[in-house]
Formats: C-alpha cells, sequence, structure tokens
C-alpha cells in the first residue's frame, strides 16, 4: 500500500473564541507553506473541532501516515501526555500511523519572534528611555512541570541579555509561582524606569487578558514608572517556520537539540557576530593547576563518563584547528581575537569589577 502523509496540528483548545481562531488561523498559514499534505487541526478540549475529528478527516482524505505536532510551546502534562494519549488511541482503534513531534521549545527562530515582538513594543513607545533603565518581565503560562516552567527563565535569559536591558524576571499568569502581579510589585522596588511586559504566549484567551490586567493595575499605583505591554507570539513567521522545521524533523529522525542555542552555530538574539567563530578552550592555560600537579581539577572532572556531566563528543559543525598555527601562542602574549561581549558596559556586569578611578 502507497504511504500517504498528512499533517495533524494538535492544539489544547480555549474558551476564548480569539484565541480558537488564532489557532485556525495559524494552521491556514502552515497549509499554505506545506502545499504537498493535506494539513488539518484539532484540540484537546473547549473548542472545536478535537483532535479525533481532525484525524477523521485526514483518513477521509487516504492519509495512512500522520505526522502530528503540538501546537505548544513547552511539554508540560498536555504535550508530554495528554496528546499521545489520544493518537496512540486512535492509531490503534484505526490502523494508521500517527508520528508525533517535538513541541516548539527553547529554539533561536522562536527567540527572533520574541525579540520582533518587544522591538514592537519599544519602538511604540519611543526611546526617550534606555535599555539599562529598562526591567524585561517574560510572562509563562505556567505549569506543575517544573521543567516546562524553567524554560521561561531561560527564554528569559536568552532575551534580557540578547537586548541588554537592565534587569530580566519571569512571571506565571496561573498554576505556579510568581504570578504577574505580585512578580510586578517586585519589580517596581528594584527602581527601574521602565517596565517592559512579554507575555510568551502563542495566544491571546484568558490568561493574556489577566496578564495585561495585572500590568495595568500595578501601573495604576506607580505612575512614576513607565510600563509597556508587549505583545505575544501569535503566528510570527519565525513561529510557523518552527512548526515546519518540527514536521520535518518527524521525517529525518532529527532531534538533535543539545546544540540548538550555541552562540558559534546559529544567530542568537544579541551575538550574532560569533556565528562560524571558532571554538576553543579559554580554560586549557590553567588545567592542572592547584591541583597538586594532577589534572584532576573540574575541567577533568567534566570530561570523565561517570561524572554525570553532559558528554559533549558529538561533531558540533564548528571548525576546530588542533595542532600548530591555529592563530593561538601558546607562549608569552595569547593572541586572542574574539568578538567582544555585546554588554560589557552593562552597569550591573563586568564593568562593577574595575576600580573606580580617583
Amino acid at each position: 500500500m502507497n504511504e500517504k502523509l498528512g499533517v495533524m496540528l494538535c492544539g489544547h483548545g480555549s474558551r476564548d473564541t480569539d484565541a480558537v481562531r488564532e489557532f485556525a488561523v495559524l494552521a491556514g498559514h502552515l497549509k499554505e507553506r506545506l502545499p504537498q499534505y493535506p494539513v488539518e487541526f484539532g484540540y484537546l478540549e473547549f473548542a472545536t473541532p478535537i483532535i479525533r475529528e481532525g484525524l477523521d478527516k485526514l483518513r477521509m482524505k487516504g492519509v495512512n501516515r500522520v505526522l502530528a505536532v503540538p501546537g505548544m510551546l513547552f511539554a508540560a502534562g498536555h504535550a508530554k501526555n495528554d496528546i499521545p494519549s489520544v493518537l496512540n488511541t486512535y492509531a490503534a482503534q484505526n490502523g494508521i500511523t500517527i508520528n508525533y513531534g517535538k513541541e516548539l521549545g527553547i529554539d533561536p527562530k522562536m527567540l527572533r519572534a520574541a525579540g520582533d515582538r518587544i522591538e514592537q513594543a519599544l519602538k511604540a513607545a519611543g526611546d526617550h528611555v534606555s535599555r539599562h533603565d529598562t526591567l524585561l518581565v517574560v510572562v509563562g503560562r505556567g505549569a506543575s512541570d517544573p521543567d516546562a516552567n524553567s524554560n521561561v527563565s531561560k527564554v528569559m535569559r536568552m532575551l534580557w541579555e540578547g537586548f541588554g536591558f537592565g534587569w530580566g524576571e519571569v512571571a506565571y499568569s496561573g498554576v505556579t509561582f510568581p504570578l504577574v502581579e505580585p512578580a510586578l510589585e517586585h519589580c517596581v522596588r528594584l527602581g527601574f524606569k521602565r517596565v517592559v511586559v512579554f507575555p510568551y504566549f502563542l495566544f491571546t484567551g484568558i490568561l493574556v487578558d489577566r496578564i495585561y490586567a495585572a500590568t495595568d493595575a500595578v501601573a495604576a499605583r506607580h505612575p512614576g514608572i513607565e510600563f509597556i505591554k508587549a505583545p505575544y507570539l501569535n503566528d510570527h513567521p519565525a513561529v510557523i517556520d518552527t512548526f515546519v522545521e518540527r514536521l520535518e524533523q518527524i521525517l529525518t529522525g532529527d532531534i538533535s537539540m543539545n546544540c540548538q542555542l550555541c552562540k558559534y552555530r546559529t544567530q542568537v538574539l544579541g551575538f550574532e557576530a560569533e556565528v562560524g567563530a571558532v571554538q576553543e578552550s579559554h580554560h586549557h592555560h590553567v588545567e592542572g593547576i592547584g591541583t597538586g600537579g594532577k589534572a584532576d581539577g573540574p575541567f577533568e572532572l567534566a570530561s570523565r563518563p561517570d561524572s554525570g556531566h553532559h558528554h559533549h563528543d558529538h561533531d558540533h559543525g564548528h571548525h576546530h584547528h588542533h595542532g600548530h598555527g591555529h592563530g593561538h601562542d601558546h607562549g608569552h602574549g595569547h593572541d586572542h581575537t574574539h568578538t567582544p561581549y555585546p554588554h560589557a558596559d552593562h552597569p550591573l556586569g563586568p564593568r562593577t569589577l574595575k576600580p573606580e578611578k580617583q
């Protein structure tokens, strides 16, 4: 029997009609990007069509192998348990193959989309406040899964450092802590002139409305601080690009996740100049020093297979120059030619270690 592929976009669903409409619009973009496949979508709950109905439509079009992706930013309970359960049950009952892909996750394209939304808000607000005087708050949905929650922290750090804001904080719209209002009350005590609140959400809905309402409430109590509400991700082209890549990864079996945010390998917000730079250790001049002559310090420990550390022995796709003539003098005067850290002048960063000139 010939294999006929189809694509299934699996959403959570919402009681908010605007959120459901936005998800359908995103599915429409995916259809435009993938004309070679029938594309359907469905929800776990709160909205129709449900996932099973979307799969029925694909089967009616002759599809016998479904490439399914969760329409979700991070893998918490819905992406890890609920959607796979629905898909596995359907596949077993109907004798078709369903391959399940990764969530959007932390990805340079998603960070680019987030950066664009924040930049959009900054441009609308004007440049009368410097980035060093600006605090960024990234708000995640919040889950009972600390792994999913921790991803929001990583997104915040990448955006904070990419833009060079004065400070960054994380808040959540529900389930976990800190919630938006207490987080913003904490932020106002830090003394920044401007606070950018960015909901790291795909779609609108009750939770996004709640984030903006909490921002308004805190802003009303602190009129001396400028609060800016950045738009959520929605159907940013880079979000669609990421969905397409997740589908392609099902076909290629490519699930290389460990190096996807390496600043030498791809354009990471704020570090674009370092793409393709030669990677080299900055510790080799001190290896073994202070360990009684044994190379048994932290750098040696990190390479032991039994140390519990990540063993970085795969091809990173970079050019490593070993041996002689790799532009690195091991004698006096080390010839480092590294791209300057873009935020070396951050008022709370490395410059604070320099003694004040009298």
